[in-house]
């Protein structure tokens, strides 16, 4: 088998692909050959030492990646409803960039038939993160009004969706022209191009008494603002801090420390009289509530099998390009999801 591993961290050079054995189940385990796996923006903050989880979680050597999609290459003792040759995807807390991996039963799905398997590796992370936060944080009503910034991104693509099963109106935030009909496509009724105008001016404008939810993984460059703009009982939910990450793939800790500095602090007080709340999600520290996030993985597929939810644009590279698929995405440029194929 072929995997990317990160000994230490750092920039996009860090990232190595060695060759392993092929890993035997263990009772309860199944083992996919992989044929797609999934890229997320957290696979390059994990490269550069920042990801909480990895450190806490794992620590280094490591390999990043949360999801794959491919056929079951063999079976432990005592797992029943699989067959070697299945098509199926794997949900997993580290360990995805790989041409095969192991993995307990309790995490892998079949494939709906509707999706390639590059579609299919490319679903979990980002539609189950917004379910998380839609459904089991924010219970939307019809008729309410979301801001959802990065729109054109995975989490932002997949929000979008779930906001227009839920009758929801949304206005889908995105940094350049080009990424503006994905995110109508996906469901925004609304898009604003940060790029060609003042963000918040147009949000406004869009939304005078202000926004019911606003979802935001952009970090200190956004949240003070969109923490103001929300309506009376408006939540914002915070999943990522994405302005606050090197760009050139390398850590400046003196950038990091004026960052977190400058990051605003929600008053309790001020929250008891405005109504407004601050919630917050992150997948990989929600490893407790497994029984939950195989409820929304299900639920997720049946709306993938029967076309209620779409597969988002896939952009993919082989396996060895991992450094510039984690390039790519941190560029901001890359509309959807990229894959590796081992």
């Amino acid at each position: 088998m072929r995997r990317i591993v990160i000994d230490r961290p750092g920039g996009f050079d860090v990232l190595r692909l060695l060759e392993k054995p092929v890993p035997e189940p263990a009772a309860g385990e199944v083992v996919i050959a992989c044929r797609a796996c999934g890229v997320n923006y957290a696979d390059g903050i994990i490269r550069m030492g920042l990801y909480a989880s990895a450190r806490k979680l794992h620590g280094y050597p490591i390999t990043p990646g949360f999801e794959v999609a491919g056929t079951i290459a063999a079976l432990g003792d005592g797992v029943e409803g699989w067959r070697v040759g299945d098509e199926v995807i794997g949900l997993t807390l580290f360990n995805g960039y790989a041409s095969h991996l192991c993995l307990p039963a309790e995490g892998v799905f079949p494939k709906p038939a509707r999706l390639d398997f590059e579609q299919a590796a490319t679903v979990p992370t980002v539609f189950l993160t917004a379910w998380w936060m839609v459904h089991r944080q924010l219970h939307p009503q019809a008729g309410e009004t979301w801001l959802i910034h990065s729109a054109a991104g995975g989490v932002g693509s997949a929000l979008l969706q779930l906001a227009h099963l839920a009758d929801v109106r949304a206005v889908g935030v995105v940094g350049a022209a080009h990424k503006v009909e994905h995110a109508r496509t996906m469901g925004a009724e609304s898009v604003i191009d940060k790029s060609r105008g003042d963000l918040w001016e147009e949000a406004e404008r869009l939304a005078p008494d202000g926004f019911d939810a606003v979802f935001d993984a952009n970090g200190v460059a956004t949240l003070k603002q969109s923490y103001e703009h929300l309506a009376p009982t408006g939540r914002l939910v915070v999943y990522g801090f994405a302005s606050m990450l090197p760009k050139n793939g390398r850590r400046n800790w003196l950038s990091l420390a004026l960052d977190w500095l400058r990051t605003p602090r929600f008053n309790p007080m001020d929250m008891t009289q405005s109504n407004r709340s601050v919630l917050a999600a992150n997948l990989s520290f929600l490893q407790s509530h497994a029984p939950t996030m195989r409820e929304g993985m299900e639920w997720l597929l049946e709306r993938f099998a029967d076309g209620r939810l779409e597969p988002l644009p896939v952009e993919s590279r082989p396996l060895p390009e991992a450094a510039e698929a984690q390039r790519r995405i941190e560029s901001g440029q890359t509309v959807g999801k990229l894959a590796l194929i081992p």
